[in-house]
């Protein structure tokens, strides 16, 4: 099992994967002109506006669904690991990536609107409705679909589980098996009510979890305040290899930057973009740049924290990878009590990185509070996640099945992933991160070979939200206009407004005519 998951790892992942996703994101910053920059302020002010409606639900509930899946065990655990494996030079690649991802980001979400169908209660779309609608491609959408549903159903929700347990057991001495019993059961009472009940949830969870995690990144770094430059310095020399302990890892730090990167804030994925579907706008690109706002709070705001309170810290060891797995290029000065001299480093040493390096730096700042504190941050943070997996694979469910045979499909998603969930928490750690990877891999593949091919009706839409604005405007959206094929929902609803005006004007004419009859 581990040699067939080690080996689509390495097939997923390898170089030009890493390189080629880099690639992509450059592509779409340079082809809506770093949008990323440009709307910045917009897309802040348009995460509070929006409605909701019995179908949909509003920008920032759809935002809050988005990040409680970005928002998990990459930002803590994974982050984490992309020090330990790729150097302090790994955070500024996972900036990179968060930065040119955010472009990638709006495409994808951006389609997801345009494209999204309206299924008896709920609005529903993402990568499989927009593959089928803009490419006309029925097969590519489901195999992307049953792709989504392996990978939020079975390989993913393992390694939220498992670093919520780990946590747990390490900060409170819970046995894992009890921690999946307890996650198993709150799932399934969220899940239950569909959509909207996962909304409600992330919206209160998610902002509050995320402010308290950074206020305590703050007070770390407030401590260590003299460190700053030194942190940054070693984080930018290390990055492209300057720094000498380092810079034989460069490739390393590249390839976890990215991995990790994308793992934390999912662009290009494709799961960003289900929930950007449900929302209820007047424009795509409205909820485009809020979920490419939705990056930014993911990576620069709470991996960041993470990178922060563990490299201000020096609570991290560095593997060195080519040389083998006892091969350290840095260890950090992890306490274990009275012991010290070589007895501390092979304790040091023997700590895996994860999560603990996270727990042992909040720890030595403020002792006893570490464990427990990240514990109960990754705990909300993970099991959101699992959440919005839920959610996802739902909606691919809703593509692929309707009537009857949805129902069945729906209450057999949630079933599979509450065992999933809870089978992640008795697995091995590496096992579910590798399983994880792959899942990952499987999305970011389908997902961007999309993108790539149907990504002009994004930028169209792009554009014309940016002259509709400068005409002073409230964009509404218009594929017909704008020459896009395939927005049925658009095309509906522009119908059924037009022809609402035309009675209530009819109405208006006949009551005019009527009181000078009178």
């Amino acid at each position: 099992m581990e040699k067939l998951v080690s080996l689509l790892n390495d097939f997923f992942w390898g170089p030009w994967f890493i390189y080629g996703i880099l690639i992509v994101g450059i592509f779409f910053s340079i082809l809506t002109r770093l949008l990323q920059v440009r709307h910045i302020k917009e897309m802040f002010r348009l995460m509070f506006k929006g409605e909701k409606s019995d179908k949909g639900i509003s920008s920032f509930q759809a935002m809050s669904i988005a990040l409680s899946g970005r928002v998990g065990t990459g930002n803590i655990a994974g982050t984490a690991t992309a020090i330990g494996f790729g150097g302090p030079g790994a955070v500024f690649w996972m900036w990179a990536i968060a930065f040119i991802g955010a472009a990638t980001a709006y495409v994808e979400s951006t389609l997801a609107q345009i494209y999204k169908e309206e299924k008896e209660t709920e609005y529903r779309g993402g990568p499989a409705f927009y593959i089928e609608k803009g490419m006309g491609q029925k097969w590519f959408a489901v195999v992307f679909a049953i792709a989504a549903l392996l990978a939020m159903l079975i390989l993913m929700p393992g390694v939220q589980s498992n670093a919520i347990a780990g946590a747990v057991d390490n900060a409170f001495g819970i046995e894992p098996w009890i921690t999946g019993a307890i996650i198993a059961v709150l799932l399934g009472v969220i899940i239950i009510g569909g959509v909207k009940s996962i909304a409600n949830a992330a919206q209160v969870i998610v902002p509050f979890m995320a402010g308290a995690y950074i206020l305590m990144a703050i007070v770390i770094i407030a401590m260590n305040i003299s460190e700053v430059p030194n942190v940054f310095g070693l984080i930018f020399s290390s990055a492209f290899g300057a720094q000498e302990i380092f810079g034989g890892i460069i490739g390393s730090a590249i390839a976890w930057g990215v991995k990790r990167g994308i793992y934390s804030n999912e662009a290009g994925q494709g799961t960003g973009a289900h929930p950007a579907a449900a929302a209820e706008v007047s424009h795509p690109a409205k909820q485009g740049l809020v979920q490419a706002a939705s990056v930014y709070i993911d990576t620069l705001l709470v991996c960041s924290a993470t990178a922060f309170m563990i490299l201000f810290t020096g609570m991290y060891n560095v593997h060195d990878e080519k040389a083998g797995d006892d091969t350290f290029l840095h260890v950090g000065e992890f306490s274990s009590g009275e012991i010290s001299g070589e007895e501390q480093i092979t304790f040091a040493k023997g700590i895996e990185a994860g999560a603990a390096y996270t727990q042992y730096a909040v720890d030595s700042a403020l002792p006893g509070f570490g464990a427990p504190f990240v514990a109960i941050a990754l705990f909300f943070f993970a099991f959101t996640t699992i959440m919005a997996y839920y959610y996802i694979a739902e909606t691919n469910v809703a593509y692929l099945f309707s009537g009857k045979a949805e129902k069945i499909g729906i209450w057999i998603a949630k079933i599979a992933i509450i065992v999933m969930a809870f089978y992640g928490t008795v697995r091995t750690s590496n096992l579910a991160w590798a399983m994880g990877d792959v899942g990952l891999g499987l999305m970011v593949w389908i997902n961007v070979i999309a993108i790539l091919i149907i990504m002009k009706p994004a930028i169209v839409a792009l554009k014309d939200y940016e002259a509709q604005k400068k005409e002073g405007k409230d964009p509404i959206f218009d594929p017909i206009k704008l020459g896009i094929k395939g927005a049925d929902f658009w095309e509906k609803r522009n119908k059924d407004k037009n022809s609402i005006s035309a009675m209530n004007s009819e109405s208006q004419e006949r009551t005019y005519a009527d009181t000078n009859k009178s």
